[in-house]
């Protein structure tokens, strides 16, 4: 068993169910939140602590799982008025690129490194350990992480220097705000042929068009239930990401159109496939 002590910081509905899965692997464990009910749930082996001083004093290995900028930059900032040489921190939100470097300039001036390791896949990936990891940063810390990574997920891509793991989340996604909405379109058009939605995305996902994104929206299409696996306004913040970063295509950009009429509508906490429910309310 490797000896590092393992910190968390950030248990939304993706970090509690990754922190719980370091937990089951049996590293020792340090949690923390800025909302302490998200700590619920862990045994008593796992340290729960009050604070990110507490938690960087018990840990030499940390891993952020946030929600945005703002809030990487808060978290970071408390970091870094601490001793943390010789840390490692390896971060899964999906922020920008400028803003992960900066952190990790940051951190190297502290005799400390950064990872920039966003995920690809939603809740239930998460809770299997089945997420796959884009990573950006030096080689000796990708090799560092890879043990705890494993458990969290079942594919590591190590795509070159920091910036390098965000870059591809992004590109991803914006692709996946296409497909979605695409998907949402498609099962729209169909209802209005009078083709039930079980039949149709039986057929769509037994097809070439058929992925895994396809068929983890598949029940929520069906059932009209948006409770979110991944949230629309999550989605909206990830297509401006690919915006800043030059993404000025004629599909992306009709896209964050109706991503940004869909939150304003009042759909932003719902899942991001929740597009359909704006799509069929505007007429």
């Amino acid at each position: 068993m490797n000896k590092e002590r393992v910190g968390f910081i950030g248990l939304g509905n993706m970090g509690h169910p990754m922190a719980k899965n370091l937990e089951a692997a049996g590293f020792p464990l340090t949690v923390y939140n800025r909302t302490s009910a998200r700590t619920a749930g862990f045994d008593p082996s796992t340290r729960v602590a009050d604070d990110i001083t507490e938690l960087l004093a018990h840990s030499d290995i940390v891993f952020t799982m946030l929600t945005d900028d703002r809030a990487a930059k808060d978290v970071y900032e408390q970091v870094l008025i601490h001793t943390v040489a010789g840390k490692l921190f390896v971060d899964m939100s999906t922020i920008s690129q400028d803003c992960s470097i900066h952190i990790g300039q940051a951190l190297q001036v502290k005799q400390a490194s950064l990872l920039d390791a966003p995920v690809a896949g939603s809740t239930t990936p998460a809770k299997e350990g089945t997420l796959l990891f884009m990573l950006g940063g030096a080689e000796q810390d990708v090799d560092r992480a890879r043990v705890y990574l494993e458990k969290m997920g079942k594919t590591i891509k190590h795509l070159g220097a920091n910036g390098k793991g965000l870059a591809a989340k992004i590109a991803l996604n914006y692709f996946l705000s296409i497909l979605y909405q695409g998907l949402a379109e498609m099962t729209l058009f169909a209802d209005t042929l009078g083709l039930s939605r079980e039949d149709m995305l039986e057929i769509v996902n037994a097809s070439a068009s058929g992925s895994g994104a396809t068929k983890v929206k598949t029940p929520l299409l069906i059932n009209n239930d948006f409770s979110p696996a991944f949230a629309l306004d999550l989605m909206l913040k990830d297509t401006a990401l690919a915006a800043h970063l030059g993404a000025d295509f004629p599909a992306g950009g009709a896209v964050m159109q109706t991503l940004q009429a869909a939150s304003a509508a009042g759909h932003g906490q719902d899942d991001v496939i929740a597009v359909i429910q704006y799509l069929k309310e505007r007429g």
